[in-house]
């Protein structure tokens, strides 16, 4: 018991270590931008920070901007979010000397001085990734990762890193080392997550471009509950060396990095600065495939599928509208509208993806969590895990002819063998062949699908963890995949959500009503979807969808 308490107060102290150069971030921050406000009291930060991603560029580019100031307008804004919604773990007080070094050349990047946030698992050289975990407090990271040295490169300048869930599989956003991030919109909703803190601080305005992780909508999540755009690309075309994943080695369902920002344009100019030569030489197994003009910029008439509900997740009322409205307003600007349906998305997400991502009956996950002080908000999973086999066997019996325990019939699964485990990379390259048959069939380029929202309150997705079905059906397939906002949840919403039964008439559907409840006003977006490696295609797509 002695030794026991020991090693609690040992971690408490790691974790109180890291609140206070949390706090410290905070002070060096309001320290800096009062400096800068008493140095230059006529520089107006309300007219830079309203400047779109694209124009900012322009202006600090072409000179009509200096650096500082849009730095110091950005750490400002941003201050103030962490404050309101503790979205920030660390600022990057090296990026002061990097703004004060950047020289006006011929050379410069596409994002010369424009500020960057950086979700918590991306590499930062002398920065911790903790991902939620105290274990990896005060050990920093060796060097940048691939993505934060190309947007060096390109005179970006990282200023701060956000927060997580821990572990990273959650869509909420909260550890217990920096606690709980909340939405800029409404403070009881939860920013999404695992890029909660991303979307916090883009969605509030607090960065002007940031950059998170996806293996199941971590950054359409946040993105859709903030109101804000997102891309997840395919997975290799940025490169993730230097990124933590939430699993490691697994490769059943695929991760990607990718850019949040207010606009699709500043997306756009994103993915334009990053698929350069510095990303294909730094990342030898990123294709060389430079952003494409022609595409992006294309104004021939789309043939879009689109569908309003994948019979697993019942959308709620406003899901369903935005589709609806979203598809009506495209026939009308002159594309075709092609119905598109989806099949067998419960044995998807049962099988290939809760089964794909713990094989190993979640050994590996749950060795994470060795020596920690809580076990996030995954309880049922964790004692699932660790039940002998005869108990996993029986749950497996019982909870199948009631959908009891649905979500977890992948946990309680005993160990995949190797032979197994390569069946289930087979039948997921069969599943990906057939959906993109089924696609090339209807002639389709791109598709409209649901995106979950609007925000769930703050503790309901560690309840919902079953309504990643939208999402993370294009991280099994590895399609690029946006998310853009489209209306608003309206009174009439509400009133209809009154008769939400969902799918099963489970626990889980009746949880998800009461999480939907009480939303009129907030963001609800739709997913826009392209074949893999067609990035540019879905930017184009997702362009059009924004101008509506």
């Amino acid at each position: 018991l002695l030794l026991r308490w020991r090693r609690r107060r040992r971690l408490w102290k790691k974790v109180e270590e890291a609140r206070q150069r949390q706090e410290r971030s905070l002070v060096r921050m309001e320290t800096a931008v009062q400096r800068f406000r008493e140095q230059h009291p006529s520089v107006n930060m309300v007219s830079i920070l309203s400047l779109p991603l694209p124009e900012l560029s322009k202006k600090l580019r072409d000179g009509s901007l200096p650096p500082e100031h849009v730095f110091y307008a950005y750490v400002g804004k941003a201050l103030r979010l962490a404050t309101e919604t503790n979205c920030i773990t660390e600022y990057l007080q090296e990026s002061e000397t990097q703004v004060r070094k950047l020289k006006p050349s011929e050379k410069m990047g596409l994002l010369y001085g424009v500020p960057v946030s950086i979700k918590d698992s991306i590499d930062c050289e002398g920065h911790d990734s903790t991902l939620g975990f105290i274990k990896n407090i005060n050990k920093p990271a060796a060097e940048d990762s691939v993505v934060v040295q190309v947007l060096r490169r390109q005179g970006a300048i990282p200023f701060v890193k956000t927060n997580v869930p821990q572990s990273l599989i959650s869509y909420d956003c909260n550890n217990l080392i920096f606690g709980q991030t909340f939405n800029p919109l409404l403070y009881t909703r939860s920013p999404g997550g695992s890029s909660g803190g991303e979307g916090a601080l883009v969605g509030g305005g607090g960065s002007i471009l940031g950059f998170g992780t996806d293996v199941g909508g971590s950054l359409r999540f946040p993105a859709a509950f903030c109101g804000i755009c997102a891309l997840k690309p395919t997975g290799n075309r940025l490169s993730k060396k230097g990124i933590i994943a939430g699993v490691l080695g697994q490769k059943a369902v695929v991760a990607a990095v990718g850019p949040m920002a207010k606009d699709v344009e500043s997306l756009a100019l994103c993915m334009r600065a990053l698929l350069c030569e510095d990303m294909f030489n730094l990342d030898s197994t990123v294709p060389p495939l430079p952003f494409n003009e022609e595409v992006y910029a294309s104004t021939q008439p789309l043939r879009i599928g689109y569908y309003e509900t994948d019979f697993f997740t019942m959308p709620s009322p406003a899901m369903r509208r935005a589709v609806r409205e979203a598809k009506q307003l495209l026939e009308d600007a002159g594309h075709t509208l092609v119905p598109f349906e989806l099949t067998n998305v419960d044995y998807m997400m049962f099988n290939f993806c809760v089964r794909g991502m713990f094989a190993d009956g979640g050994a590996s996950f749950l060795k994470k969590f060795k020596g920690e002080l809580e076990k996030s908000s995954m309880g049922l999973f964790f004692w699932l895990a660790k039940s002998p086999s005869w108990l996993k066997t029986l749950l497996s019996w019982i909870a199948k002819p009631f959908r009891l325990l649905m979500p977890f019939i992948g946990f309680v699964s005993f160990f995949s063998t190797v032979d197994e485990v390569w069946s289930l990379h087979h039948e997921i390259e069969e599943f990906c062949h057939q959906f993109i048959a089924q696609w090339k069939k209807l002639n389709l380029d791109v598709m409209l699908c649901p995106m979950l929202g609007p925000a769930l309150g703050i503790g309901y997705p560690g309840k919902l963890s079953v309504a990643v079905s939208y999402t993370m059906l294009y991280n099994a397939l590895d399609f690029p995949v946006g998310v853009v906002p489209v209306t608003v949840v309206t009174d009439e919403d509400e009133e209809e959500l009154k008769d939400y039964k969902g799918y099963f008439r489970d626990w889980w559907d009746r949880t998800l009503a009461k999480a939907f409840r009480g939303s009129a006003g907030l963001p609800v977006a739709v997913q826009c979807v392209a074949l893999p490696w067609q990035e540019e295609l879905c930017l184009r797509f997702m362009k059009e969808v924004e101008a509506l």
